[in-house]
């Protein structure tokens, strides 16, 4: 069975993040852009640990009550196994708990997976983002949680 713990994200954590962001997108964040939220009062990073091992994060900013996911990434050895959902459950109920009005984020047209698992933590579909992204250049779905 696989312990998992969510923490806020510290220095310790970049290098393992950096090297799950190249897994999973094709422009990843650097070690130096994860490591710029440290300082940037306005971000709320939460990483998750199996058994001791960085198995993914989430990032988000927070300005006035509205809360903008910047990435959701879990490595593949630890995919399946709801850790995406912990992490994003983590992240819903902190800025709750700060007052947030709404939680929204861009996802491919084509990532299924990813919006059944955003329309199931409570997140709807209510938008669209043309050519958003690259590599391969792709429209994104905006979601939203409101509580």
């Amino acid at each position: 069975m696989m312990n998992t713990e969510i923490k806020r994200m510290d220095s310790s954590h970049i290098k393992a993040l950096s090297e799950i962001e190249k897994e999973c997108f094709s422009t990843p964040w650097s070690e130096n852009a994860l490591g710029d939220e440290l300082n940037n009062g306005f971000s709320r990073f939460f990483v998750a640990e199996c058994n001791g091992a960085v198995a993914g994060y989430i990032g988000a900013h927070s300005i006035l009550g509205e809360v903008y996911i910047t990435n959701v990434a879990v490595s593949e050895a630890f995919r399946r196994k709801g850790i995406a959902e912990k992490l994003i459950k983590t992240l819903v109920e902190f800025c709750e708990n700060e007052g947030m009005e709404f939680v929204t984020l861009e996802v491919r047209r084509s990532n299924k997976a990813a919006k059944k698992l955003y329309a199931k933590m409570g997140f709807r579909e209510v938008g669209e983002r043309k050519d958003f992204y690259e590599n391969p250049r792709e429209d994104a779905i905006l979601m939203t949680y409101k509580r």
